[in-house]
């Protein structure tokens, strides 16, 4: 395998790394993947454009030294945040994949959970196990709250759209890369085909993970892997055959 990465995933939520790593393995066992990460200090501003910028530096540096584009991947706000770097970006970006990420790409969780925190009298542990059970289905006592600490710090120290005191909007237009949506089909949040339709370019895939939820990449990785690899395939071979199981269509 090359040493220069084939495959970049995006990482703007560095606490939610261990929900990461099982894909990135399976990935790994096909293409030379590397995880491009943003970390912010307590006192910064939440802002794309600063991700965007320092993202640009390192993918220009790798498309310097190897001619070559990158296939981007990425979860949620790191999802989105490689979308934006491929409408500015697009011959850098052999192609796209995005999980969990909506047509509406500024309604996150972060966006759910600070809605709830408006709507409900309750304390910030109870939501945060509220949406624990929304985000990845029923838990044990205790690995409820092991993936609420989890969250917990995705609030305090990643980049987030959102706070108690207003949303940020994204708004996001066609990109020329080929582009692969993936989703949970038991997704609380989740889009569907449909509601994709207009950012769909011909070629391009919507993919549901059965029995997924919003972290479905976490919960089956191996269907995920198998999903995002056939894709990678049908680039250089459009006829190769489909990925993992599950609702997986190609827009006409």
């Amino acid at each position: 395998m090359s040493s220069f990465p084939e495959v970049l995933w995006l990482t703007v939520n560095p606490a939610l790394k261990p929900l990461d790593r099982p894909l990135l393995n399976s990935l790994a066992e096909q293409a030379t993947v590397a995880q491009w990460e943003f970390g912010q200090e307590d006192d910064e501003p939440c802002c794309l454009e600063t991700a965007l910028a320092l993202l640009h530096d390192y993918v220009h540096g790798l498309f310097e030294a190897t001619r070559q584009p990158l296939h981007l991947v990425g979860h949620g706000l790191g999802g989105v945040l490689a979308w934006l770097y491929a409408q500015r970006y697009p011959a850098h970006v052999r192609s796209l994949t995005l999980l969990s990420v909506g047509e509406r790409p500024a309604i996150t969780w972060h966006a759910r959970y600070y809605a709830l925190r408006r709507l409900l009298p309750c304390s910030r542990s109870v939501v945060l196990g509220h949406m624990v059970r929304l985000l990845f289905g029923p838990c044990s006592y205790d690995k409820t709250r092991q993936l609420a600490a989890l969250l917990q710090q995705d609030l305090d120290r990643g980049l987030s759209l959102h706070s108690l005191a207003r949303p940020q909007p994204v708004e996001l237009t066609h990109t020329s890369p080929p582009l692969l949506v993936c989703c949970g089909g038991d997704d609380f949040s989740a889009s569907d085909r449909e509601g994709w339709q207009p950012q769909l370019k011909p070629g391009d895939r919507w993919w549901a993970c059965p029995g997924g939820h919003h972290f479905f990449h976490f919960e089956q990785p191996r269907a995920v892997a198998a999903a995002i690899t056939a894709h990678w395939q049908r680039l250089s071979s459009p006829a190769a055959a489909p990925g993992a199981g599950g609702r997986e269509q190609s827009a006409s």
